[in-house]
């Protein structure tokens, strides 16, 4: 995980380096003045509209619907979240046709992304699952309330009673529920809060298995003792985040966008990379995304310390976990699958740890057909009359 971390670090670094020394050599040739009027704003519009496109790849035919939460949860004086305003939020959901009898797959997506990261898997899923994805409160196509969230109990409570009221909006139960990074954690913490909805838990690189007090974590007192380190520790207890660079940039905030995506999804990819289209399609709906106004981004800090170390972590409630887990890790991903190793040896529950090749972090991007493979296995006693003949799918690795 520390290297991973640090590479990130150095990556942005690189990135952010580049397109200031590009920017610069411009105005040598040319008044800065013409670019900055070329600036490309953003709203929930303009959101939806790059979904729309990015979802055109998709042949699945699909219904977007933005669900009514209400202000805040009933009976509370907590308004998403110390909000003057009574005005209802929405969550941004799109759900794709499927069989009647179909499960129901319930899509969570991480920091930094939307709903619409999945793109290269909802085809494969919607073939056996009733597959619905969502925005989380304050990210993609959701409202964007002001992020007035003061700890990390009421960060957790932002993105768990909004998901509980989107669930009672659209009538679920006895669901599926994946989620992807932050995604996961906050899956996870629903999971424990709601154990009578989900029926089986998938977490895919979750964040919070991980402890700042493990021996992996000396790493960070060294480069905390950096002046690099203590200038990132600081922007992130300062709550300064990397789309708050894609925003302050301004007309430059596209092309940064898009030398993130070609070096996270081609350069640093080892499993199936974007093609022109893909790449060009996700980098503006991620644009359009990131640069929209702070909201669920600023949970960061309140979640996790520097480092990505959870400040709750979900080790220390592995023992209470009730439902049925599988964890899936790409081969390369910076999310310790030691951490879910850890907490399995507390469950209660039935566990298994699966790892997928040429992947890192975004697994379902990286390999979607090993993904896909996952998923089916995980769920495979909601798919299959007899589950327990199933062997794991050849490539994939148990951990």
């Amino acid at each position: 995980m520390s290297y991973r971390f640090v590479r990130w670090s150095r990556m942005a670094e690189e990135m952010t380096k580049a397109e200031l020394g590009s920017s610069s050599s411009t105005t040598k040739s040319r008044s800065l003045w013409p670019s900055l009027f070329r600036w490309i704003p953003t709203s929930t519009d303009h959101i939806i509209d790059a979904e729309k496109r990015l979802l055109s790849l998709v042949k699945t035919p699909y219904v977007q619907e933005q669900v009514n939460i209400g202000s805040g949860p009933p009976g509370s004086k907590v308004r998403w979240f110390r909000s003057a305003s009574n005005e209802p939020r929405f969550i941004n959901t799109v759900t794709f046709d499927s069989k009647d009898d179909s499960p129901t797959l319930v899509m969570v997506h991480g920091y930094g992304a939307s709903q619409g990261f999945f793109f290269r898997n909802f085809d494969a899923l919607a073939r056996r699952f009733r597959v619905i994805a969502i925005d989380q409160l304050g990210w993609g196509g959701s409202s964007r309330p002001d992020f007035t969230c003061k700890s990390t109990e009421e960060t957790e409570a932002w993105f768990i009673d909004s998901f509980e009221e989107w669930r009672k909006a659209k009538n679920l139960s006895n669901f599926i529920l994946l989620g992807h990074s932050v995604g996961g954690y906050v899956a996870a913490k629903y999971a424990l809060k709601h154990p009578e909805h989900i029926q089986h838990l998938i977490l895919v690189g979750p964040a919070g298995f991980s402890l700042e007090s493990d021996g992996k974590s000396e790493w960070l007192t060294r480069f905390r003792a950096t002046w690099k380190g203590a200038v990132l520790n600081h922007l992130w207890e300062s709550n300064f985040t990397p789309q708050k660079l894609v925003r302050g940039i301004g007309p430059w905030g596209p092309d940064l966008v898009r030398k993130y995506t070609s070096a996270r999804f081609h350069s640093y990819s080892t499993g199936d990379l974007l093609t022109e289209e893909e790449s060009k399609l996700l980098t503006d709906y991620m644009y359009h995304t990131v640069a929209a106004k702070a909201s669920g981004e600023l949970c960061l800090k309140y979640i996790f310390s520097f480092g990505a170390f959870a400040r709750l972590p979900l080790l220390h409630s592995a023992s209470e976990w009730k439902v049925p887990t599988t964890f899936i890790y790409g081969f390369e991903d910076w999310m310790n699958y030691q951490g879910a190793q850890e907490a399995r040896k507390q469950m209660k529950v039935p566990c298994e740890i699966i790892r997928v090749p040429q992947a890192g972090h975004f697994v379902f991007i990286d390999n979607p057909s090993g993904f896909h493979s996952a998923v089916l296995y995980a769920c495979r006693r909601f798919l299959l009359p007899d589950p327990d003949s199933q062997s794991l799918p050849e490539g994939l690795t148990s951990a």
